[in-house]
């Protein structure tokens, strides 16, 4: 019983303290998706090497942690605050070709890191950029600015 207590709590912990970390550019897994797997990872390991070798208190905690990934998941659809917390919002980066310091500084990133996203829309230079978001996921997104 306890290594689904741990299991639930563990499952928090850990989402919080991937949330608080800042997010860089390039992941492939949210945050959230990265919690499920490291804890998942975690219980299977702790039931394996510690004491308790029972694959039924294994069975339990990794089952419990997919129900409980599984209600917030629920939860996000229909409370979107449980979302933002959970998956963070879109920083803008670059807003009309003004950048947005403030912003970038707290999600540590740097302009080159929204220059290398940016080479994917064929943007040459930094001044080529009219929006640049840091994404929920951790991507960047830019927007290519319009010549007249």
């Amino acid at each position: 019983m306890y290594t689904i207590i741990f299991a639930v709590a563990g499952y928090f912990f850990l989402l919080l303290t991937v949330r608080v970390m800042a997010r860089r550019p390039g992941g492939q897994l949210t945050f959230y998706e990265f919690v499920l797997i490291f804890l998942i990872g975690g219980v299977i390991i702790a039931a394996t090497a510690a004491n308790d070798r029972s694959l039924t208190n294994c069975t339990c905690a990794v089952i419990v942690v997919g129900m409980v990934h599984r209600a917030i998941a629920v939860a996000k659809v229909h409370f979107p605050k449980v979302g933002a917390v959970v998956d963070g919002v879109p920083l803008v980066l670059r807003q009309k070709g003004e950048w947005n310091e403030e912003a970038m500084q707290r999600a540590n990133i740097a302009r080159d890191d929204v220059m290398a996203a940016g080479r994917g829309n064929e943007i040459r230079t930094l001044d080529d950029i009219e929006y640049a978001v840091l994404e929920r996921s951790g991507e960047i997104s830019t927007i290519k600015a319009e010549r007249k």
